[in-house]
Order: structure tokens, then C-alpha cells, then sequence
């Protein structure tokens, strides 16, 4: 059930007119119906939860919160007046304390015992602004600040506003009050260049700069397609780059060193799609991504996450391990420069482990709670989530089933105890 919440600009300045005889306001009203219509294509649309924020002061800029219908929200959208001051700091803080008010009491983010991807609120937040100077009652403001106090109990055990499944989209009108000269050039809208851009791609969304009716058409489509259940990771190489491979060796031979292309898939910041069952309609899962701390059961506060876990791959080649009686779970990749390289280098057969910093209790990297792998018809890369440190727990379990028939001697039990002494309590809870 995604949350779609439109955080729509209310300041003065939306009341400007345009080439097309509309206010900049009217065409944000406009954006958000068309975007509705578009988004009813989809039948998991009937699940779709609408909220709608201004840049009123709190609590006056919830117009359509939690219990709000549809047509509370389309009565509200209506009667929106333009008349404030550019507050969008604290009108994005608004809107990210309203998505997460019930998080706390639902448990989904699971502070300190790991975090599931399969447990997630998807959300897209869209502000529609016109990109003026970001004004308080004290003047003009050159850059964007959150207000870093939250109302809501637990927000400090995360340390950005946000959480891993709510990416941040902007629409930022910037069609002239006359008719433009240039024939309209067709292809990708480019970003903002306003302080709002560096926001939403934090988050793992991003700007669009929207000149014309048509340019705004086609953002609101491409929008339609980000509706994605997923949680943003980030993604970091560890160790020295793999040793070139089959085809790829020659590509890695021609490659210049230093350029920024060659580089781009050390470090990537994506969404991995969680699928919700087609039976339920409900993602499921097993296992956690680590947290980045040994849980202290004697400490009296957790120490803050995050808001996207930091995952390490190695690029050390590794033979892929399932057995029969363990369960793992596995997520598709969002296309990036990371997914791109691994597919180029056309090794189905092998995969690279995933960590977490600091998630074991004896070594600074942890030890490995999952892989990466190209899928065998190389259209796409997975990340597969085990138990923690299963290179080490699968070889146990294998004999455990198949040497001792679920009758473990001494020595098996030993080895057993060695393990759990390196597998952080919580996942014995899964």
C-alpha cells in the first residue's frame, strides 16, 4: 500500500502567471489530478493512501492526513490559496513527521534488531514549487534546512528526517509568463538547480526542472513509474577492485584509470525492489540486513541509525551457497552503474559477499550476511539475504541434515557454539 503525499507550495509567488494564462498554483492542482488519472491505470492503485501538505505553518499545512478520503483530499487540493512565504524546510519536515507517525507504534523500523526490507511503508513524497528563494519571516534563506526537532517520540533513533522505503520527487515549475521562442526540444527533463535537487537525492529521488505543459506531462508519467515498493541502499566497494573477467578484461584494459565513468560503481545510492506476494499481496522475508553496532543489552539507548544501511560488497569472486532446508531471501537491483559493471563482466556463476561495518563483535567489517549476482540470463543483479556469517552456518547445517541425520556429535555441537558466538542475538529471533 504506497503513500503517495503531495507537499504542494502555497507561497505567495505560485500565484505568478503563466504563458498558458494559469497560475503556477493552478498547474500544481492541475499536476496532481493528472498524476491520479495516470496512476488509476495501475490496479495496485486501490491501494494507494493520498495525503496532501502545504506550506502553511503546522499543524494548519496537514490539509489531508491519515484519515482523510479521497474526496476530503480532492475538496482540499481545490480550495488550496496561494498567500505565505517559501518555509520549505520546514513544510518537507512536516510532511516526513506525518509519514512517520505511526512507525514508532508498528515497530517497522525495528531499531537495534536489524532492519527487514520486507517490512516497509513505501512513500513518495512530491513537492510541486516554483523554485523561488526559500523566505521566513526573518528574510531570505540561501540553503535548505530541516528542522532537526521532531515532536514524535523515537525520531532521534534515526539521525536524517527520513526513512529508508520514502523517496522525495520534485517538481519545480519554471514555465515563463510569455511564450516561449524555441521550439520545445524533446527528451529527458534535466534537474533543478535549486537547493531542493540535493534533498530528493538523498533520499533516492530527484528534481525535475519543468518548462513547458508538455515537459510537465511527461514528468508526471515518469513518476508514475517510480511507484516502486522498495528501500534505498547504499552500496560501497571494500577491498581492491576484481580481477578482470572473461569478455570484460579487455574492456577493463581500455577503461581510463582515473575517469569518474570507470569509478561511478564504487559507490551507489538504489533502491532494491521488494515484491510483495502474489498470493497475499504482501512482501515476505526472512532475514535482516545487519545493524552497524554489537547489540549492548546493558546499554540504556540504542545508538542512531542511519537512515539507508551502508552495505559493503567485496569483490572477491564466490561460489554462491543455498541448501534445501534454509530459507534466503533475494531482491532485484535498481539499474545503476553498480548492476551495469556486474553484468558486463558476464559471471552468472559466480558472486561477490555483502557486509555490514561493525556488525560482528571481533572484526571492524563483520563478517558476510548475503551476495551479490547477476542472474543467470544476465538481465539483472540480485541481492541474496542469508543468515549471518553463512558460509560458515550452511556447511554446519549441510552435515547436520546429511552426516549426523539430526543426531550432532560433540564436535559438530562445538563448532555450532563458535558460530552463534559470532552471529549478532536478534537473529535468532527470525
Amino acid at each position: 500500500m504506497p503513500i503517495l503525499l503531495f507537499l504542494i507550495d502555497t507561497s505567495a509567488s505560485m500565484n505568478q502567471r503563466t504563458y498558458l494564462g494559469t497560475t503556477y498554483l493552478d498547474i500544481a492542482k492541475g499536476a496532481v489530478e493528472i498524476f491520479m488519472k495516470l496512476r488509476a491505470r495501475d490496479p495496485a492503485s486501490r491501494g494507494d493512501r493520498y495525503m496532501l501538505v502545504t506550506f502553511d505553518e503546522p499543524p494548519y499545512c496537514i490539509k489531508a492526513g491519515w484519515k482523510e478520503n479521497h474526496a476530503t483530499f480532492m475538496n482540499e487540493l481545490k480550495n488550496l490559496q496561494a498567500s505565505g512565504l517559501t518555509t520549505l524546510g520546514q513544510a518537507l519536515r512536516s510532511s516526513f513527521d506525518l509519514l512517520n507517525l505511526n512507525r514508532l507504534v508498528s515497530g517497522i523500523d525495528n531499531y537495534g534488531q536489524g532492519r527487514n526490507p520486507f517490512f516497509l511503508e513505501p512513500s513518495i513524497l512530491i513537492t510541486i514549487t516554483d523554485g523561488n528563494k526559500l523566505t521566513i519571516t526573518a528574510g531570505v534563506k540561501e540553503e535548505l534546512h530541516l528542522p532537526l526537532n521532531s515532536p514524535l517520540p523515537g525520531s532521534e533513533l534515526t539521525k536524517e528526517p527520513f526513512r529508508w522505503d520514502q523517496r522525495l520527487f520534485a517538481l519545480v515549475l519554471r514555465l515563463p509568463g510569455a511564450s516561449p521562442i524555441e521550439p520545445e526540444q524533446l527528451g529527458s527533463v534535466p534537474s533543478d538547480e535549486t537547493a531542493i535537487t540535493q534533498m530528493c537525492e538523498v533520499t533516492g529521488g530527484r528534481s525535475y526542472c519543468v518548462r513547458t505543459q508538455r515537459m510537465l506531462n511527461q514528468c508526471l508519467e515518469s513518476l508514475v513509474q517510480k511507484i516502486q515498493s522498495g528501500v534505498v541502499i547504499n552500496f560501497e566497494k571494500t577491498g581492491p577492485d576484481p580481477a578482470p573477467s572473461g569478455e570484460d578484461g579487455l574492456v577493463d584494459a581500455i577503461r581510463p584509470i582515473n575517469s569518474f565513468a570507470s569509478q561511478a560503481w564504487h559507490s551507489c545510492h538504489k533502491l532494491i525492489y521488494v515484491r510483495p506476494n502474489p498470493k497475499t499481496g504482501v512482501p515476505v522475508g526472512h532475514w535482516p540486513i545487519p545493524e552497524s553496532f554489537w547489540p549492548d543489552q546493558n546499554s540504556p539507548t540504542l545508538p542512531p541509525r542511519t537512515s539507508h544501511p551502508v552495505v559493503k560488497f567485496s569483490c572477491i569472486d564466490c561460489e554462491p551457497m543455498v541448501i534445501d532446508k534454509l530459507p534466503f531471501d533475494k531482491y532485484e537491483l535498481e539499474p545503476s552503474p553498480l548492476t551495469q559493471y556486474i553484468l558486463e563482466r558476464k559471471s552468472p556463476h559466480s558472486c561477490w559477499q555483502v557486509f555490514v561495518s561493525n556488525s560482528g563483535k571481533y572484526n571492524e567489517l563483520g563478517h558476510p550476511f548475503g551476495y551479490l549476482k547477476a542472474s543467470t540470463t544476465l538481465t539483472c543483479v540480485n541481492l541474496f539475504v542469508m543468515p549471518y556469517n553463512y558460509p560458515v552456518l550452511l556447511p554446519l547445517l549441510d552435515d547436520l541434515f546429511k552426516v549426523h541425520k539430526l543426531k550432532p556429535n560433540l564436535k559438530w555441537r562445538q563448532a555450532f557454539d563458535n558460530y552463534l558466538k559470532t552471529m549478532p542475538p536478534y537473529f535468532l529471533l527470525t
